[in-house]
């Protein structure tokens, strides 16, 4: 009977995926080195910011309690404002908390992520009948509700999750927040952005983002019946 192959080893059955391995092994190993962490044996974490137009990327051993940053890499371009994707069309980018639930080796966008939008939150507070879908970390420099970090940069990215993937996490968490959701952040929202009808939902999330850059852990993220983020 012949064996099942690897996660990894279908991934790399596609030339893009292949091309990445090549092109970018050394240089993700590398960041793995200066952490001193092993490649084989770590959980992955994704953080995205759309004020600051960051993607950070957390790390930790499969044995650690804390993750660490990893590396961060810039948005390309942007599209929509603040605040959370609401229906179909709306260009935005959404914001909650959310998890890798498709890798994609084809994409029209090189290589690409995809988010699990619409979560359980977004279900309940976005338009019932067209919330939007297909939302992806992906190549390319264009987007219309995505978040792109050109063809370069996907291809570390890729490589990190399918070995995180390929080594057992069924699930790598992406969080997506409108900016740092400090004290000062959510005064900058409320100036500027007051008229969004967005507070709410961002002090809401504020709770997620705190919990997290207070212990550098990550709890698993629950959601009420009113669509409200909770531990």
């Amino acid at each position: 009977m012949l064996q099942a192959l690897s996660f990894k080893e279908s991934q790399l059955r596609h030339s893009r995926v292949k091309t990445a391995s090549d092109q970018k092994e050394a240089v993700v190993q590398n960041y793995f080195k200066s952490k001193n962490l092993d490649i084989k044996d770590f959980q992955i974490f994704i953080r995205a910011f759309k004020n600051e137009k960051l993607l950070e990327v957390w790390i930790k051993g499969k044995n650690d309690d804390k993750f660490t940053l990893l590396h961060s890499y810039e948005f390309c371009t942007t599209s929509g404002s603040l605040g959370p994707k609401r229906r179909q069309g709306d260009l935005q980018i959404p914001e909650g908390a959310y998890h890798i639930n498709h890798f994609n080796p084809e994409s029209n966008f090189y290589l690409s992520l995809g988010l699990n939008y619409p979560n359980a939150s977004d279900k309940i507070l976005s338009d019932k009948q067209h919330p939007g879908s297909s939302i992806y970390i992906h190549g390319s420099c264009v987007t219309i509700g995505c978040i792109p970090i050109t063809d370069d940069k996907i291809k570390e990215l890729y490589i990190m999750a399918m070995e995180a993937k390929n080594g057992g996490q069924e699930k790598i968490p992406v969080h997506v927040f409108p900016t740092r959701l400090t004290d000062q952040g959510i005064a900058f929202l409320k100036k500027n952005h007051a008229s969004s009808g967005h507070i709410e939902f961002w002090e809401n999330l504020k709770k997620v983002y705190d919990d997290f850059e207070e212990t550098k852990k990550l709890k698993p993220v629950k959601i009420n019946k009113a669509g409200q983020y909770f531990f």
